[in-house]
């Protein structure tokens, strides 16, 4: 007979796997590229690829786990004239060749901040999809003066704890290893059968998902289960205090509504993650799903124009 802490591991487990899913998928967006000034060769810097597109006020765009690049290139186009963006794509994702790294997240917190130093931009507004929004948080938390502003797009400071706020480290950190263990266990085909079969519920826009399996088909498997289980274990929550950089974070609940999820409760679970980050903006999409750029497309450039003071995207209305 279970013991009832057993009980609540196993349904914590269960929990777990719906939102650690909103990070298994990846993101692939569709490379449209149509109306971007000064597009340039994408650049290589220690292993991570950046193109910079535009002038102005420069903005890293970091995408999330089994991600690619494009999956902020829409957003760039709209955020233009008056933005510099520099489109990350970090390396063991769609395509990207791996590099060795101990600690996956530390080391691109690292090699983006190089690449900050290196490239001269000062104090550039940071914006993080996913374990991208996690990686730009430890930027700014490892180094508040290199960050002007900060936007954090469905992350969490502790993914672990997101249906359990009292879950110990040791619960998330068994639940986390099981995880990875039954991914590195499990054969190419089953593995990547249970990738592909979560994107459907990480974008509504249908038209994306024969491109998110392919570029996740083209990332590489022990780089995705090992950021993985950094992302489900790493806790930020106290962390976040030291940023000093204005924050916008911008949730979605809509693809957890068939788990019981509310925009109240989704609220209420940011809300008391980022409790220690003074002055944090939080904002909830009606509509989108973990791709809010491209399911809530409108709704997010608004918020992150009028954050980083971009010219309003005519061409779009």
């Amino acid at each position: 007979m279970q013991t009832q802490a057993q009980e609540q591991d196993m349904r914590h487990s269960r929990n777990q796997s719906h939102f650690s899913a909103a990070l298994l998928a990846g993101a692939i967006a569709l490379a449209i590229g149509v109306g971007l000034p000064h597009r340039a060769e994408a650049a290589d810097f220690r292993g991570v690829s950046v193109e910079v597109v535009g002038d102005g006020t420069p903005v890293l765009m970091i995408p999330g786990l089994n991600s690619g690049m494009d999956t902020w290139r829409d957003t760039c186009s709209a955020l233009q004239p008056q933005v510099q963006c520099h489109l990350v794509q970090l390396p063991g994702f769609a395509g990207q060749p791996a590099v060795e790294e101990e600690a996956y997240l530390e080391g691109m917190r690292d090699r983006l901040l190089g690449y900050v130093d290196s490239a001269n931009l000062e104090q550039p507004v940071v914006v993080g999809h996913s374990l991208g929004g996690v990686v730009a948080m430890q930027m700014a938390i490892a180094r508040p003066e290199a960050v002007g502003k900060l936007v954090v797009v469905d992350a969490l400071p502790y993914l672990g704890a997101a249906q359990n706020p009292a879950a110990t480290a040791e619960q998330v950190n068994r639940t986390a290893g099981q995880m990875r263990a039954a991914m590195e266990a499990a054969d190419d085909a089953s593995y990547m059968a249970q990738l592909i079969g979560m994107l459907p519920t990480q974008t509504r826009t249908v038209e994306r998902l024969g491109t998110l399996e392919e570029w996740a088909r083209a990332s590489d498997r022990a780089v995705t289960t090992q950021a993985l289980y950094e992302v489900m274990t790493t806790d930020l929550r106290a962390e976040v205090g030291r940023i000093e950089a204005p924050t916008l974070v911008l949730a979605s609940w809509a693809g957890y509504a068939p788990l019981g999820a509310t925009p109240e409760t989704v609220r209420g679970g940011f809300e008391a993650q980022y409790a220690a980050l003074d002055g944090v903006q939080i904002e909830m999409s009606a509509d989108g799903y973990h791709f809010l750029m491209w399911d809530d497309p409108q709704w997010l450039r608004q918020h992150v124009r009028e954050f980083v003071g971009a010219a309003p995207d005519t061409a779009a209305r």
